[in-house]
């Protein structure tokens, strides 16, 4: 592409890319796309982007497109690479000017110079880093803080790379470097300490920006670039200087505003700083020894002092909580149980540690966490009452700990109570112990200080669990407070309902549950919402607990389960109406066909909730969680279901469509549990299984519920469900097993096994395709036992139940392997025996002892001189299957299922679905489970020995091992 030629060209191109016309747009990114391979395309595009009498749009498209190029076609072995000739030009294009008046484009040009340096820094680019120290030295503001920019990116990239060889480039650079970007630092921080009593604001701003890059390279330096950092003066001196630093920078606070830019990137300033604190205290945890006192001394004195008044802001709060949860819990500071087995250094991190958590200090963090930090506020109160559902979603609001002031200090209470419970311990019970009885509902500030006592106490449940006497401030306490029902009593009641769930399963005696059912009831229909949702989250617990006994529970059932349906009417947010849902879900699961009567309105409610819910799929996923619990306990009942269940079903299961990304899940587990508990089969439910086919072509943990699935379907109605689909399905099978894995290959082979039990008949006409690789496998002795042993199933089937059948396998194969049939069954009984022991089932080892032994009676000569390894396996057979009855002698087969027996269902157990039921009738028609394997091989014997004379069979006999003669004979007493 001709520089000059083509300048125009792209520049028209790119201009009409950034039409918001999409009859313009399109046209030009197809040219764009195809240029991206064209030579001096990126020389174009850099000429462009570096114009800055250009429009701005078309500058930012340029750099983009730029930057892709990198990412695709920069690397040597990239297909239309490009030439080192031109990367050599644009490398020095790129570093020629740092002169970009625009932010943004200025940002994206300081990240495409870092992937460029990423691959050819420092060998092909060796320029680059003396190039940016010049850059960043130059006094004019511009050009100085673009190479600065620059500068941080580049330095975060090349710090990044995780390669030894690279890691070992990273620590010459830093260690070149390391002084320079000190002294910059230093430089640039001063001058904005000087600059910020002026009342300048722009010289402020500036300075501070140029302070923030500056701490941003000696972070990526400090904590990456270092092999020993605690030997590197000037590392540790650097790491030593934040605390005075940061104390300067707070100051600062003070006479910058509150709300304007430089206040914003003060903080971020400051913020930084502790980050440095904390990822070097992550990655050089004994190199941080020397910081742990000046560390905990400082975080200590400005979020549990008056040091810190006036000064502070939360994230800078949360990140000292940070440093000290860190250095509290850090493995490297905890020594062995055995003093002397302990690293130097853990010893001498852990004496620091001890010294400064004196009895004092620890009482003081411990009050002024519950007392101050754990107080809500007025804005979390105001919360509650403006917007209850969104108060509810910050209180649980997962892993935000390291982010959030809340969440924060109770990880830190949680850590420290842990570390020192046997100094803090004492300190909790005083504080609760000043707070029994009642509460003056005026006295709000008491109100909060319990609220504040009742979480610590609840954080610290299993700490407390020697110490207090639960079940008795449950009866005494905490019951009574619950039924406060004034209206500023409320965070009190929500307290303790949630303490209640924290207690449940640390302890809380099984005989109270009634009582707190009784008073869960209460609550769900408290007046206030917030209340009633962390009584539902408790219900939760409370069922999930493993002491959890479904006979207390079930007097309340009716009542929680109309009441939490009530809460999910009611409430309007998608994550609130996931959670009640979830609850329902747990207790639907938890109680199970005893749900029965009470789920009508539920079953009514759904289908609005999921037309509601179309563009909310996580809300979607927990309405089919809820799905397939109502099914379960529901039983063969959820068929009154499938009007609403089937079409969710469809979409769920299907690839098609766009929601299943989200769905796929737990809609494969829904259509599950509807196939287990459904009492017969319906058009429609045949009809979904249309998505079957590509379902079974991702590589996922999906195909393994797949195969229930379709097993699943066999047990139901085989005749309809293989007439419609086994065509389809062989074909699935057969390339599955083409490119599957072992396991993948026995889940395949097990659909085919059941097929052949359910259905003898139909079974091997519709897998036919399948049955000669599986006869192949046998021949060749498939290497893998669990393959080997699923094939000697499948053909065990075929020729213990459908004798024509294995003939004409047999004949088939004969002509591929181009042998004689005998010849070939001769090979086939061989393998069969030698490979026995890849068997472990001793339903499929019945099986195959069944399926050998029904070759006989036979005077074909090959069965004959195979008869002993006949034998042995039936004696393996018997010896799996025979007990003995001790009263009197005799043996019998322990496999066999006379009659119809329903087992007594436990209240532990969950009653048998309606597969269960159809599996049990299955096993009253199996061979293996209805045919006497004892009374089997002595009817094969005899009527052996009817066919050749005694003499012959005498003959034939003894081609047996005597000792296994013995054996047989023991097993055959009383024929």
């Amino acid at each position: 592409m001709d520089l000059n030629s083509a300048s125009t060209v792209v520049l028209q191109v790119l201009t009409q890319a950034t039409s918001q016309d999409t009859a313009v747009l399109k046209p030009a990114e197809e040219q764009l796309k195809q240029w991206e391979t064209q030579p001096g395309f990126y020389s174009v595009l850099l000429n462009i982007f570096t114009n800055h009498t250009l429009d701005i749009n078309v500058r930012w498209l340029a750099v983009l497109y730029f930057k892709n190029g990198i990412d695709r076609y920069w690397r040597r072995v990239a297909p239309h690479a490009l030439s080192e000739e031109e990367k050599s030009t644009l490398r020095a294009g790129l570093i020629t000017n740092f002169n970009e008046p625009i932010n943004q484009i200025a940002t994206q040009i300081a990240v495409l110079i870092a992937k460029v340096a990423r691959l050819d820094c420092p060998r092909q680019w060796p320029e680059l880093i003396p190039t940016l120290i010049e850059s960043v030295k130059v006094q004019d503001d511009l050009r100085q803080h673009r190479a600065l920019l620059t500068f941080y990116h580049v330095t975060k990239t090349l710090a990044s790379k995780r390669l030894s060889a690279d890691r070992k480039l990273f620590y010459d650079l830093a260690s070149g470097i390391y002084s320079f970007a000190c002294s910059l630092w230093n430089h640039h921080t001063d001058t904005f300490l000087q600059q910020v009593s002026s009342g300048n604001e722009a010289a402020v701003l500036s300075s501070l920006e140029r302070t923030l890059l500056s701490l941003k390279v000696l972070r990526k330096l400090t904590v990456n670039g270092v092999v020993e950092p605690h030997k590197n003066m000037e590392v540790m001196g650097f790491l030593h200087g934040i605390f005075e630093r940061l104390k300067q920078f707070l100051e600062c606070s003070r006479s910058i505003g509150t709300d304007n830019v430089c206040r914003d990137r003060l903080e971020k300033t400051i913020i930084l700083f502790t980050k440095v604190l904390l990822d070097f205290l992550d990655q050089h945890p004994f190199s941080f020894t020397p910081l742990i006192q000046r560390s905990l001394e400082f975080s200590v004195s400005y979020v549990f002092t008056e040091v810190g008044e006036g000064v502070t802001f939360e994230r800078f709060i949360v990140q000292c909580m940070n440093l000290i949860k860190m250095i509290v819990k850090n493995y490297a500071y905890k020594p062995s149980k055995n003093f002397e087995d302990s690293n130097p250094a853990t010893l001498e991190a852990h004496k620091i540690k001890m010294a400064f958590f004196t009895y004092p200090t620890l009482t003081e963090i411990c009050r002024r966490l519950v007392s101050h930090y754990f107080l809500l506020t007025e804005e979390e109160l105001t919360m509650w009452e403006e917007d209850p559902e969104g108060f509810t979603a910050e209180e649980t609001g997962g892993d935000s700990w390291k982010y959030s002031l809340r969440p924060c200090t109770e990880v830190l209470f949680i850590d420290i109570f842990h570390e020192y419970n046997q100094t803090l311990t004492p300190v909790l019970l005083e504080m609760m112990q000043t707070l029994q009885g009642p509460t003056n509902v005026e006295d709000m500030n008491a109100l909060l200080i319990k609220d504040a006592v009742y979480n610590a106490v609840g954080l610290a449940a299993y700490e407390l669990f020697d110490s207090v006497d639960f079940d008795q401030w449950f009866k005494n306490q905490l019951l009574p407070e619950l039924q406060v029902i004034h209206n500023r009593y409320k965070p009190l009641r929500r307290r303790v309902i949630w303490l209640i769930g924290q207690w449940i399963s640390v302890k809380f005696k099984s005989d109270l549950r009634p009582m707190l059912y009784e008073a869960i009831c209460n609550l769900l229909q408290d007046q206030d919402l917030v209340v009633r949702i962390e009584t539902a989250t408790t219900l939760k617990l409370t069922v999930d607990d493993f002491e959890f006994r479904t006979d207390q529970f079930l007097p309340y059932l009716e009542t929680m389960f109309t009441l939490l349906f009530q809460l999910l009417q009611q409430v309007t947010e998608c994550d609130t109406k996931m959670h009640v849902l979830h609850v329902l879900s747990c207790v639907i699961e938890r109680v199970n066909v005893q749900i029965r009567p009470y789920v009508g309105c539920l079953v009514q409610y759904l289908p609005l909730l999921w037309k509601q819910s179309e563009e909310h799929n996580m809300l979607r996923c927990a309405i089919l969680t809820t799905l397939i619990h109502l099914v379960q306990g529901l039983g063969a009942d959820s068929k009154n279901l499938y009007p609403f269940l089937l079409p969710v079903i469809q979409l769920s299961t299907d690839v098609s469509q766009p929601p299943h990304v989200y769905l796929l899940e737990d809609g494969l587990e829904l259509w599950l549990v509807t196939l287990e508990n459904s009492p017969c089969i319906t058009p429609e439910l045949l009809r979904i299984f249309q998505n079957m086919s590509p379902l079974l072509e991702l590589s996922s943990e999906s195909v393994r519920t797949c195969f229930k699935i379709i097993n699943g379907y066999i047990f139901l109605s085989s005749t309809e469900f293989l007439q419609t689909y086994a065509v389809g399905l062989c074909q699935s099978f057969c390339e599955l097993l083409k490119e599957i894995t072992t396991d993948g290959q026995v889940q395949v082979l097990k659909v085919v096994e059941n097929a052949l039990k359910v259905n003898p008949v139909l079974g091997p006409q519709m897998f036919q395709p399948i049955l000669p690789c599986i006869f192949r496998g046998i021949i060749e002795g498939e290497r893998y036992p669990v393959v080997m042993s699923t094939y000697l199933g499948v053909m065990g089937r075929v020729l213990l139940q459908n004798t024509s059948f294995f003939s004409s396998l047999l004949n088939e194969m004969a002509h591929k392997f181009n042998q004689e049939m005998d010849q070939l069954l001769g090979n086939m009984i061989e393998m069969w025996v030698d490979r026995m022991d890849n068997i472990t089932q001793p339903e499929r080892r019945k099986l195959s002892a069944l399926a050998l032994l029904s070759l006989l009676p036979s005077d074909n000569s090959v069965i004959q001189d195979k008869f002993c390894g006949i034998i042995n396996i039936s004696v393996e057979g018997l010896h799996d299957v025979m007990t003995e009855d001790p009263e009197t002698g005799t043996y019998k087969d322990c496999m066999l299922m006379s009659h119809l027996e329903e087992p007594k269902v436990t209240e532990d157990e969950e009653p048998p679905t309606e597969q269960d039921k159809r599996k049990k009738m299955l096993a009253l028609k199996d061979p293996v489970h209805t045919v006497s394997l004892q009374q089997f091989v002595y009817e094969k014997l005899k009527a052996q020995q009817e066919l050749l004379g005694e003499q012959g069979f005498q003959s034939l006999m003894e081609t047996v091992d005597t000792e296994v003669v013995t054996q047989l004979q023991e097993f055959l007493q009383g024929f």
